[in-house]
């Protein structure tokens, strides 16, 4: 299985971007799907995830209200829509499905990750 992240660029304070992830080889739905980043010089954080069934959707603190995971399983993508973004958002963007059916906040709970995509945003 593969994914491939596409959406991410340079953008000012305040602006959105969507990202999108691509699944190749088995159903997006097939899993609980996440979303990841890394900053420089920080430990991947969780910032979003979406059970198997889209029953169950959860957020970090830092980006609710802001952003929003979604899928579009016939087309087999899963996106994340970022408003409203803040120079510490800037980050490499990676999705990842989960080994079970739930999306943790547990990174060591996903087998399949993306390669990523960069997110700059400049104040």
């Amino acid at each position: 299985e593969q994914l491939v992240e596409s959406g991410g660029g340079l953008v000012q304070a305040g602006g959105s971007l969507t990202l999108s992830c691509v699944a190749f080889g088995r159903a997006i739905s097939s899993n609980g799907l996440g979303w990841f980043r890394q900053a420089p010089g920080k430990e991947r954080e969780f910032v979003a995830g979406m059970a198997w069934n889209g029953g169950f959707i959860n957020y970090a603190d830092s980006v609710k209200g802001r952003f929003t995971i979604s899928r579009d399983s016939p087309q087999n993508t899963a996106y994340l829509q970022m408003t409203g973004l803040k120079p510490e958002d800037t980050a490499v963007y990676y999705c990842a499905k989960s080994r079970g059916l739930a999306a943790t906040p547990d990174s060591t709970e996903y087998n399949y990750w993306g390669q990523g995509t960069q997110v700059t945003v400049s104040s």
